[in-house]
């Protein structure tokens, strides 16, 4: 009897997943036949997934994988702040009416910034669960927002790196369609927001070096190392990558995820040099080093770009790995230091001047 009790309730986990997978909008939209072939243009898609400049994988041997799966089972009291994190409040009007060029950190790899006149968010991850379902991860580490989805002024444009949860968000989604005008996104993942009531004409997908301009504001599509998928059988049916944002006083990158490569030279030498860049720093493992840097590297992949300073991102809001939350501030600072490259790691929601970046700062994940 109890065989035919777990045996059942297995069955019916399968089920209810299986049900999940194939309705809930959480997981996005499919890719058409037509699409598919569009996708083979790109010089870097095969057999149905995208694929790395250099070869790219994620070192999980048997051992390894019991090895991780007992360290996640353990846990980390360290990986989640034992206190409340400090998280500035932005006013929506002086937001509306400042024409300072600035960026907001809402946490993790999110902010919003505004330049040229514009308002762009960049991977607007503005939930409380990096995951389809509050049942399936890890909450937020702060209750609130700097500010709240519904206060926020117009925005021009979104830009997404790529596809994954914790940086393409269905519900932020949703409550940003009807007060934004475009979205900037790698191929393949207009599939996800035509899904979601986006109609094509405000959609531009993206190829690695691709170019196209907000009004004055130039911007560049550009390779990462990494992956993509929302589901249990499309990994990699997306692209990912990194933004290079050309304002008229401002030079910008942003990193997306990636592991550390020559990407970042080859960026550099085509852009550079840039005023400020965010740069991935957190959620690594020795399990995944090839797609998620380890905080020594971004602060080499700072120098590599030609950025006159730097800003660690992926981190601050989400337990994704087993480090202590705050080591990536720590040891990405002290690389920094090490290569004389300038780094601010702001309080969330703390307003970030571009034209007078002040890199003195308060070391308040300490």
């Amino acid at each position: 009897m109890i065989g035919y009790i777990l045996g059942g309730s297995l069955l019916l986990m399968v089920i209810i997943v299986a049900v999940f997978v194939n309705v809930s909008p959480q997981m996005g939209g499919k890719h058409s036949q037509e699409d598919k072939i569009r996708y083979q243009e790109s010089g870097h898609y095969v057999d149905g997934k995208f694929m790395n400049l250099v070869e790219t994988t994620m070192d999980f041997t048997f051992s390894s994988s019991i090895d991780l799966m007992k360290a996640y089972i353990k846990g980390n009291p360290k990986s989640k702040p034992d206190h409340d994190l400090p998280v500035l409040d932005a006013d929506s009007t002086e937001i509306a009416e400042n024409s300072t060029e600035r960026l907001i950190w809402f946490g993790h790899s999110a902010f919003l910034l505004h330049m040229d006149g514009k308002n762009i968010l960049i991977d607007p991850m503005l939930g409380q669960h990096p995951s389809p379902s509050p049942l399936v991860g890890t909450k937020r580490f702060t209750e609130k927002l700097p500010i709240e989805v519904e206060e926020l002024p117009e925005i021009d444009a979104v830009l997404i790196s790529h596809d994954h949860y914790d940086h393409l968000d269905y519900g932020s989604i949703q409550a940003l369609k009807d007060k934004t005008k475009d979205f900037y996104v790698p191929l393949g993942v207009g599939a996800h927001l035509r899904a979601w009531g986006i109609d094509s004409s405000r959609i531009h997908e993206h190829n690695w070096w691709d170019e196209n301009s907000i009004d004055s504001i130039q911007i560049a599509f550009t390779p990462s190392r990494h992956f993509s998928g929302r589901g249990l059988n499309n990994n990699s049916s997306t692209l990912w990558g990194s933004w290079v944002i050309h304002g008229t006083n401002n030079r910008l990158f942003f990193s997306g995820d990636s592991g550390y490569g020559t990407h970042f030279k080859d960026i550099g030498e085509k852009y550079g040099p840039f005023d400020f860049a965010m740069l991935e720093c957190g959620q690594y493992n020795q399990n995944w080093t090839q797609i998620h840097m380890a905080p020594e590297e971004t602060a080499m992949a700072a120098v590599d770009i030609g950025t006159k300073g730097m800003m660690p991102i992926h981190w601050g809001s989400f337990k994704l790995a087993l480090h202590d939350w705050n080591e990536p501030a720590i040891r990405v600072t002290q690389k920094a230091k090490e290569l004389e490259m300038p780094i601010l790691i702001p309080k969330i929601g703390a307003p970030i001047s571009l034209d007078t970046l002040n890199y003195d700062q308060e070391i308040w994940w300490n």
